[in-house]
């Protein structure tokens, strides 16, 4: 080339020879040299660079002009760059060198930032990225007057540019420069509200550097401002992001996805399972929660506390023993507390450093409060197990029921990975041993403040002795909580270190109150503190650290306002993990704006922690405190008044979820009238999915509190009211704890019907985990209660259940007996829902006896009745099963037609399960048609879906499915590879049909 020139056009565009600008200052002259150089090397026509100059209003001697302006341009280069500009047969060319050129580097960079980013190597990441930004001038083409380059090119430049500072963010949190950026962000957010990905950067730069809550608020914000100007609630990477966050996992990248945990039968007659309980269909709920799909891995550690300080040596000790040899490593360690001292900072300890070590533990870590000590209940390791099982990716339908069987699963599924396991505050060792894993390549963590001398003895656990926290520690953890005012009082703050006992739980509460009295001096609180102490005989006085610590929360709490004090008092009688504004206002009768206002001063206060947005926790030293000063201050009376009112607000406010879910179902929930406290707004599906999913475990709580503690009736109507969102939506656990319970009160109490029900439910628990036979010996218990009781809607629902329970058991001709006596007691009772559902099963069972015209006539009535009652789950059902009738009619092109619609229905319902069950039965119809092509896309969204909510019938369905494909088109290999990999799948699941079908694919 004649000579070396640098073309910029990030900004304003400049051309440099040697280091000198060189001039080009015609308007026209600089868009005619933009539209050469953007085709580089490439020959441009003439008409193109025309329009270029002009839009679509050119001069009348257009390419003469064009040919001018070329040879004009051509003298403003000069000698370096005249040789460039060659002409063409049509028009000219631009010959550009690598590198001359700033929008090719720009993609060069670009590209090696985003590989760089790919393979994790994020220091070279952000050295590309970054170069890449620092090529930009300004806007691009900033100065080039052309509507058509403009349109072309500026928008495709600035969302690169994005793109580069989007990597640039990922990588400066990755190598631990969070809080470089977090300012930069909030910009970006600001200036690109609609765009997800600053906000996904944002939360992961606020997680990453310790501001849990800061993270979950920027969530609230991006759901808000999406909501607001586009009616949409944040993607996958968003919603996924802020369930990992939830869920304190230590380390992950915003780009990395979380699997959804798998979701159950629908009961629905599609594909070749036979439907559930038809008493209880409901789609299963859409949910979001880290680790629970197939292969999943679990992040489970809470949030590292803030202003973790001290316990080097401790610390220390724990590293040595992950640092043994696997063989010669500990099989737990525990971290107990000396003479049994509450607030200690065990739990702040352990997951201190369990995100120290997490990425020792590339398979995951797994995180459970066990609740050995406090007010409430402990944990059973068997509802410890069940959770552990969903998060490693086991669908809530088959784990299994027995404490030793679920043991024997946990432990499979962790031998040879790498997972670290926290237990926290366990009571005893026979609570911990269950969760032990059989593997040394796993590490457990328990905290507790027993010693579990057991444990140690029989079990190899290594024990770490937690004690108070050293004065110089204790003083440094006050000065670092209090900021500089401690510097200026040294005195006073030993002195309230001491008075603290030096627990890190109480010196964070007397630190907080501190700060919230800035004008005080701190050797006055301390006076203060020392002359409370003195006069506690409330909860007893002595040398017990505890009845200490007792007057440090008691000096708090005489700094709130009465109705905060009352709250406080109140919540510690909740029996679940946490609660929420609504719950706080029925505990307490307050309306839901002052509920949220003393929350938020219980916060303030540390007398409470925030565990997401909207949702708060409470220590159990703190829960302990808050029931005694109750008991005393306001008596049994105002206790079992305020437990009336939470049991009345969950049982509504359930009831209400489910009605607005599924309205065609409302007659068969019990009524429950609206209490007198705020209930929140659940007239949309979707609220009503996130109410129900965020306060399970509160109503699990609920369910064993009130069959327990003298509320049998809210036991026994809030299991009726939850079934079906239990059965069906795949939280078979805690649907067997709220039936149990339920089944208890009832017998307790000399409830006939609601015994019946709670048996019902039990059965369609048996039915969804494939026993079969004691689903049937329950359903025939509960039919006898029924018919006692005259009780004929009982009856008829438990008969159709009981048909598809012999149906599984092969005898058809007795399941469609069944479900004709049940549609006719429907019919009889006018029970018209119970009619659509007992005619669809009933089709079901013609089918399965090869009577598929009979079958699609009863679909079709089922379908008929569904729109008449406006039952939209059982109609897409219906139009499922007469797309599979028709299939095995080989009637291809009606049954694509009804699959098509029941698909769009079920996917618009959020049943992932029955979506990709139809998904797969649509496949089979363009394999009958010979449409290979479509059948192989319809088969890789069935398996995409399947695994995205761990159904692993499914997938091996799917697979199959590509195996006949691949078969047909002459890939014999890859039809080989499918089976295979389905015939596993369905050996591991147990599903005869689908090994059979895999066996004759092979």
């Amino acid at each position: 080339m004649a000579g070396e020139l640098e073309f910029c056009l990030l900004g304003p565009l400049v051309v440099r020879s040697g280091g000198a600008v060189v001039p080009v200052r015609q308007a026209k002259q600089r868009v005619l040299l933009a539209a050469l150089l953007l085709d580089a090397n490439r020959a441009v026509g003439v008409d193109a660079l025309a329009e270029a100059m002009w839009g679509t209003t050119l001069p009348p001697s257009a390419p003469t002009t064009v040919r001018n302006y070329v040879k004009r341009l051509r003298d403003a280069l000069g000698d370096a760059g005249r040789a460039r500009i060659s002409s063409q047969p049509r028009g000219y060319s631009m010959q550009v060198s690598p590198g001359e050129l700033d929008v090719r580097r720009f993609e060069v960079l670009l590209e090696a930032a985003r590989g760089a980013a790919r393979n994790g190597l994020w220091a070279r990441a952000a050295d590309q990225a970054g170069a890449a930004l620092a090529l930009w001038q300004g806007e691009a083409l900033a100065d080039i007057d052309s509507d058509l380059l403009r349109q072309r090119e500026v928008s495709r430049l600035a969302e690169m540019r994005l793109y580069a500072q989007e990597i640039c963010f990922d990588a400066a949190v990755h190598l631990g420069r969070q809080a470089e950026v977090i300012g930069e962000l909030r910009q970006h957010v600001s200036a690109h509200p609609l765009r997800e990905r600053f906000h996904a950067l944002l939360m992961f730069a606020l997680y990453r550097d310790g501001r849990q809550a800061e993270a979950l608020a920027a969530y609230q914000h991006a759901y808000r401002v999406l909501a607001d100007e586009l009616a949409a609630e944040p993607g996958i990477e968003l919603r996924q992001l802020h369930q990992r966050i939830l869920t304190g996992e230590p380390a992950f990248g915003v780009t990395e996805s979380a699997s959804a945990p798998a979701q159950t039968p629908s009961g629905n007659p599609v594909g070749k399972a036979s439907p559930g309980p038809a008493a209880d269909h409901v789609p299963p709920a859409p949910r979001q929660a880290p680790g629970a799909g197939a292969g999943a891995v679990p992040r489970q550690l809470p949030a590292a506390v803030g202003c973790f300080t001290g316990r080097d040596s401790e610390l220390a000790a724990l590293t040595a023993l992950l640092d043994a040899r696997p063989g010669a490593r500990p099989r737990a360690m525990v971290i107990s507390a000396i003479g049994g001292t509450a607030g200690v900072g065990k739990t702040a300890l352990a997951v201190h450093w369990a995100h120290q070590v997490a990425g020792r533990f590339p398979d995951g870590q797994l995180y459970v409060n066990l609740r050995g000590y406090g007010p409430g209940p402990p944990v059973p390791a068997t509802d410890a197990l069940a959770a552990f099982l969903r998060s490693l990716g086991v669908p809530g339908q088959d784990i299994p029921p027995e404490a030793d069987e679920r043991a024997a699963r946990y432990r499979s599924l962790l031998a040879g990975k790498q997972v670290l396991i926290v237990l926290d505050n366990a009571g005893s060792a026979d609570q911990v041993r269950p969760l032990l894993p059989g593997t040394p390549t796993c590490t457990v963590v328990v905290t507790s403040r027993d010693a579990l001398a057991g444990l140690v003895a029989r079990d190899g656990a290594a024990r770490l002795d937690l004690d108070l926290l050293p004065p110089a520690e204790a003083v440094a953890l006050l000065q670092t909580l209090i900021g500089p005012r401690a510097d200026a009082e040294p005195e006073a703050v030993a002195e309230l270190a001491d008075q603290c006992c030096r627990l890190p739980l109480a010196l964070r509460v007397a630190a907080e109150l501190a700060a919230g009295r800035p004008a005080a001096s701190l050797a006055g609180l301390t006076v203060e503190l020392a002359d409370l102490r003195t006069r506690l005989d409330l909860l007893g006085v002595g040398e017990d650290p505890r009845t200490q610590v007792r007057a440090v929360f008691s000096w708090s709490c005489r700094q709130l306002d009465a109705d905060a004090a009352r709250a406080f008092r109140l919540a510690g009688l909740h029996p679940g993990p946490d609660l929420e504004p609504y719950a706080a206002a029925a505990l307490s009768g307050a309306a839901l704006p002052q509920a949220r206002r003393v929350l938020e001063v219980l916060a303030r206060a540390h007398l409470i922690c925030p565990a997401a947005p909207g949702r708060y926790v409470m220590h159990d030293l703190l829960q302990a405190y808050a029931r005694e000063l109750s008991a005393a201050v306001d008596g049994a009376q105002e206790q079992h008044a305020a437990l009336t009112r939470l049991f009345d607000h969950y049982l509504h406010t359930a009831a209400a979820a489910m009605d607005t879910l599924f309205p065609a179902e409302h007659h068969r929930r019990p009524r429950i009238p609206q209490p007198d406290t705020p209930v929140p707004p659940l007239a949309d599906p979707t609220a009503a999915r996130q109410w129900l999913d965020g306060e399970r475990p509160a109503l699990v709580a609920a369910a064993a509190h009130t069959a327990a503690r003298g509320w049998p009736g809210h036991a026994t109507r809030l299991s009726a009211a939850l079934s079906s969102y239990l059965t069906d939506g795949g939280h078979i656990p805690e649907a067997v704890t709220v039936f149990g319970h339920a089944l208890g009160a009832a017998r307790r109490t000399g409830d006939r019907a609601a015994e019946a029900t709670a048996l019902n439910q039990i059965g369609n628990v048996d039915w969804q985990q494939g026993r079969i036979q004691q689903a049937s010996d329950h359903y025939r218990q509960a039919m006898a209660l029924y018919r006692a009781a005259g009780d004929r809607a009982g009856e008829a629902r438990v008969l159709a259940n009981l048909g598809l329970a012999v149906m599984e058991l092969g005898r058809y001709a007795q399941a469609a007996r069944h479900q004709q006596e049940a549609v006719a007691m429907y019919r009889d009772i006018g029970d018209r829902f119970g009619e659509a559902r007992a005619l669809g099963s009933l089709g079901w069972a013609r089918q399965l006896q090869g009577r598929y015209q009979d079958a699609a006539g009863y679909y079709q009535q089922s379908l008929d009745l569904s729109r008449e009652i406006g039952d939209r789950l059982g109609e897409a059902w219906a139009l499922a099963s007469l797309g599979i009738a028709d299939l095995r009619l080989c009637r291809y092109q009606h049954a694509a037609g009804y699959l098509e619609q029941a698909i769009a229905m079920l996917q618009e319902m959020g049943d992932t399960r029955g979506g990709s069950e139809s998904m797969v039965r649509l496949g089979d119809v363009y394999l009958g048609l010979g449409c290979y092509e479509q059948a192989a896309g319809n088969f890789e969204q069935a398996l995409a879906m399947s695994r995205e909510i761990g159904h692993r019938v499914v997938e091996a369905d799917a697979l199959n499915g590509l195996g006949d494909v691949f078969f047909r088109t002459g890939e014999a290999d890859k039809a080989r590879a499918h089976h295979s990999t389905a015939l596993r799948l369905a050996s591991e699941t147990g599903v005869p049909r689908e090994q059979a079908r895999a066996h004759s694919g092979l």
